[in-house]
């Protein structure tokens, strides 16, 4: 099993840059960056844009891959992020992951003042967008037209370093978003349900599970080729309060199918608040046996 850390863009980079290359000498396998304009009660708080972060710890690191947790059409076009996925994958040397989710309610939605979408437009939205990135990153030329985005002849060259194209983790809960998860993704990302039961949550990530495999048969997928990861801090315990909090939640994920987790750096307070020790502990004492496992 793999284990990755996101690592909020709240810091100035002096602060930031430490934790990031901490990130690849702790042994995780991937360090991912929130992809908002400004998120829940951190929103007017320090907030720093997700692409130039990732490029930046780039530049610091050597092995460790490096992606987005989630990117969303909330405020996203396809046609120039294309450009800077295209950007990210080349100045990490093929390390990029892109993380992609539909998007809910809150900042992002209406500090741009466009009106609210339905869940339903919103996941439709979503298929849109893409399929539309899944073609700008494949094709030296794209046209292309749907309800919610377009590109003209838009141009993609010199093309990614990963071939055909960076891989797509799609952040997924129902069964519409895991179509296209199934459709377009190398990863399917679930947070499991909205909850502060933990037993409840676990038996909804078990669901979560069972209904994706069902839709990628139905796409004719298996499931081992799709890579399987679990928010493991959408659960109402954070998993790094303990070393034996993380290392009973990181095995019973990998007993229900996953092949990645992702927990988050620990904050001061707040949204995952926690302590760094114990961080430090579950790099040196759970993630080689979990590497090994």
């Amino acid at each position: 099993m793999r284990v990755g850390i996101v690592i909020l863009p709240e810091d100035r980079w002096w602060a930031a840059e430490p934790k990031w290359r901490a990130a690849e000498e702790y042994g995780f396998a991937h360090a991912w960056t929130y992809d908002h304009l400004g998120w829940r009660d951190l929103v007017d708080g320090p907030w720093f844009s997700a692409v130039p972060v990732l490029t930046a710890a780039a530049m610091v690191t050597s092995k460790i891959r490096l992606g987005t947790f989630v990117a969303s059409p909330n405020f996203r076009h396809p046609v120039p992020f294309a450009r800077e996925l295209l950007t990210l994958d080349d100045v990490s040397d093929g390390r990029f992951l892109l993380g992609l989710g539909a998007g809910g309610a809150g900042y992002d939605t209406t500090v741009l003042g466009s009106p609210p979408l339905t869940p339903g437009a919103r996941t439709a939205r979503f298929g849109e967008f893409v399929e539309l990135l899944d073609r700008l990153l494949i094709q030296e030329r794209t046209t292309w037209r749907g309800d919610y985005f377009a590109a003209d002849e838009a141009r993609s060259a010199p093309g990614c370093v990963q071939r055909p194209r960076l891989p797509f983790l799609v952040a997924a809960n129902g069964p519409k978003a895991m179509d296209v998860a199934a459709r377009f993704g190398s990863g399917w990302v679930t947070t499991g349900p909205a909850t502060e039961d933990d037993g409840a949550w676990w038996a909804g990530v078990a669901e979560n599970v069972e209904t994706f495999h069902k839709v990628l048969d139905q796409r004719g997928r298996r499931p081992q080729s799709v890579d399987h990861y679990l928010n493991l801090d959408s659960n109402p315990v954070y998993s790094l309060s303990s070393v034996e909090r993380f290392r009973d939640a990181a095995f019973r994920a990998r007993e229900l199918g996953f092949t990645d987790v992702v927990v988050h750096w620990p904050r001061s307070h707040g949204v995952y608040g926690g302590r760094e020790v114990v961080l430090e502990q579950v790099a040196a004492e759970v993630l080689p046996d979990l590497a090994s496992a």
